[in-house]
């Protein structure tokens, strides 16, 4: 592993500064100040591993929000 991977892997970035990080990516809005500060911070393991459980809770609230809206009748 290079030195640059190893300090990237070893960041102390909190677990609410990385979830933030990551809504505000969701949300598609970011300053650029705030998108470096975020490099240089967070551990780009917690971003991936976030990244995918963000997903995949957006994925399910899709499908319980369809379902609902489905077997309520509002569709008709």
């Amino acid at each position: 592993m290079s030195d640059d991977l190893r300090e990237a892997a070893s960041r102390k970035g909190s677990f609410l500064q990385t979830v933030k990080a990551v809504a505000w990516s969701f949300f598609g809005v970011r300053k650029s100040a705030d998108h470096q500060k975020d490099l240089e911070h967070l551990n780009p393991v917690h971003v991936i591993v976030i990244g995918l459980l963000a997903g995949v809770l957006f994925v399910v609230v899709l499908l319980l929000i369809v379902r609902w809206v489905v077997t309520s009748g509002v569709t008709v």
